[in-house]
């Protein structure tokens, strides 16, 4: 089991990013909402879609529940929203 948090300032394309405790993106403690404790990343964003609309998982952190395997970086058309 793992802590897991929600950004509470949404990224360019309007989602509220999940973090496992301890990743490199984790936003700092003013842009996150403690989320719980919880297995993997899937229950963790379950709990977000209560307080969020659009919500994702971690590339990096959070795998099994991020929508595409692709890093999300404002600079590439590809993965910006």
């Amino acid at each position: 089991m793992a802590f897991y948090f929600v950004n509470t300032k949404a990224k360019t394309n309007g989602e509220h990013e999940i973090h496992k405790a301890g990743c490199l993106f984790m936003p700092s403690n003013v842009r996150r909402q403690y989320l719980g404790n919880f297995n993997d990343s899937r229950d963790a964003l379950h709990e977000a879609e209560h307080y969020f609309n659009h919500v994702n998982g971690c590339f990096y952190c959070s795998q099994e529940s991020h929508i595409t395997n692709t890093p999300y970086n404002s600079n590439n058309p590809a993965t910006a929203g």
